[in-house]
Parts: structure tokens; sequence; C-alpha cells
């Protein structure tokens, strides 16, 4: 890798000031060093957000509010959301490895880059780095998107966004409030990045609202490995109970699209209704009615309803 200067802010302004003038932000620093590794960034300086005081609680209350250097490993070890925001403890619990959830941070797993091989290649010169071609279209395309997709095919590796999907959470920055919905952009908006974030603006906390809390949740993730892997598919469920019967719904899929996938066809189906094998897989066929696999990964269909299925299941058990 190149060499870089070493920058530590004291203050969100300062390292907001600092990524302007071609700094590259470290938190955990997992996909950072993936990065510089790779040469597909060459900053002149990583700004290490550590050094900024804050950021590091989780304040419960009415609402839930994480700080964005909060790792996956104290999110699934707080005893208050595995209670009230189960598919959040469950999201975190198989991000990664252990020793990633050691040292990641909840901001970082929300802003981390695709893990698409073509992107990920140095040598390659695809549309997401300003080339003029998605070459998981005619290439090898077993883990790229099937809801979604175009002009370009990654799927997005975060395992806590579908979680906070379900859970109708806040995305604070140091400049704006940002629903979780409105969060993520899809390529055909803007092929050259995965949010909305805007230079030198900088994820501060999530927050959780009541409304959905000590909702019935579940997070199920497919994967080839055990371990450290990414998802196949991935399915986050939140669903509020009037007896026997879901009242609302919120469901939220990964490893399928470029963006953590809601889907208010499979919310629709389930309310009114009591959850069980047969309903949940009819909710997870809505889900993927308007799937379009590429040649290699049309089994990713079916995995998807069947990862919903498990989700949904596990959430009322």
């Amino acid at each position: 890798m190149n060499n870089f200067g070493w920058y530590e802010p004291k203050t969100i302004e300062q390292a907001s000031a600092a990524m302007k003038s071609d700094g590259a932000l470290m938190a955990g620093g997992i996909d950072l060093l993936c990065m510089l590794k790779e040469r597909l960034i060459e900053p002149k300086r990583v700004v290490n957000l550590k050094s900024v005081s804050g950021m590091r609680t989780i304040e419960n209350g009415k609402t839930i509010r994480i700080g964005a250097l909060v790792t996956p490993e104290t999110i699934e070890g707080d005893a208050n959301l595995r209670k009230r925001a189960t598919v959040l403890a469950e999201a975190a619990s198989v991000v990664a490895s252990p020793q990633i959830r050691n040292v990641g941070t909840l901001g970082g797993n929300l802003c981390q880059r695709p893990r698409c091989w073509y992107f990920r290649d140095k040598d390659v010169f695809c549309l997401k780095k300003g080339g003029d071609r998605c070459y998981s279209v005619d290439g090898s395309n077993e883990y790229h998107a099937i809801l979604g997709g175009g002009p370009c095919f990654i799927v997005h590796p975060s395992d806590l966004a579908p979680a906070l999907i379900s859970l109708d959470a806040t995305v604070k920055t140091n400049t704006r409030t940002i629903k979780i919905d409105e969060f993520f952009v899809l390529p055909e908006k803007n092929v050259h990045a995965e949010n909305v974030l805007e230079p030198g603006e900088i994820i501060t906390e999530v927050e959780l609202p009541a409304e959905w809390l000590d909702a019935k949740s579940s997070y199920v993730k497919v994967r080839e490995r055990p371990s450290f892997d990414w998802a196949l598919t991935s399915c986050a469920v939140a669903f509020k109970m009037n007896g026997s019967k879901v009242s609302a719904a919120r469901i939220a899929f990964g490893g399928v699209a470029p963006i953590p996938w809601r889907s208010k066809e499979a919310e629709e189906e389930l309310v009114g209704k009591e959850i069980s094998e047969s309903t949940a897989r009819t909710a997870g066929r809505a889900a993927m009615a308007d799937a379009l696999p590429l040649a290699d990964n049309p089994y990713k269909v079916e995995l998807a309803v069947n990862t919903l299925v498990m989700a949904a299941l596990q959430a009322v058990q």
C-alpha cells in the first residue's frame, strides 16, 4: 500500500474536516485495511475516529441509542438489547468472526464496501470503480444480486443493517438525522456509493424507536461456512402481535440486493395472520416475486424464501 499520514482528531468537527481533505476514516479499521491493501483507495491520511471521545455507549431509555463505535460484541452481549431488540443482538452474534466482532464497529458495519470479487480486484476497472461495465453480468455471479440489481449487481455485506431496518432505526450523523430506510442507495441512483453520506459526514449513533422495541424479532443468516463468511441470504423480521396474529411487520433481507432489501410485499402477506411455515413461505414467495437471478445464482430465490421461513418461526417460538 502507499504511504499515508495518520491523524487523531479530538472532535467530530476535526474528523469531518480531515476527511474532506483526502482523508479516509478509520473506526474499527477492518474494511479500511482491506481497501488499503487492495489499493482500492490511496488516501493522503487515515483519520482515527477512535481518538474522538464518545460514541462508545448504549443508552437505554424510552428509545435505545447506540454509539457508532460500539462493537458487535458489545451489542450481542447487551442484556437489554437481547431482550428488547433480539433481532439486532442475533445479527451482531454472526458478524464475521469473534476477533472482528471485538474490533469492528456499528458504524463501520453499516458503511462497509461491497465484497464483489470484481470490485475488490485492483486490476479490474469495473462500473463501480468508474469503468464502463459490471463484469458480474456475464461473468461469475453466484454471490450477486437477485433483486434491485442493475447497472451494478453487488450485494450489501452488512448483517446489522437488515436488523436495524426491521426495527425502523434512525441513523444520526454529525450533520443530520436519516431514517434507515433512506440511508442506503441503489446503483441505479448512484453506482459509486452504497449510502447517502456526503463527504465529511460521519455516523455518530443509531437510535431504535420505542415503537418497535419488544417486538417479536429474529435474524437468520445462511452462509457457506459457519465461521467467518458473508451471507448468501439473510433475513431480519420484527412482528407486533395481537394475540397470536401479526398486527404489523417489518422484514428485511441481506445478501440478495445492492442494499439491505426491505420487503413490504412479505409484510403485507403476514399482517392479520398467524405465523406458521405455510404463511411464512407464502410471504417469502411474495418477497421474491420480482427476483431476476443471474446465470449462477437462481438458488438464492428459494434460499431467501427458506431464510424468511426460519426467521419468522424463530421469532415467535
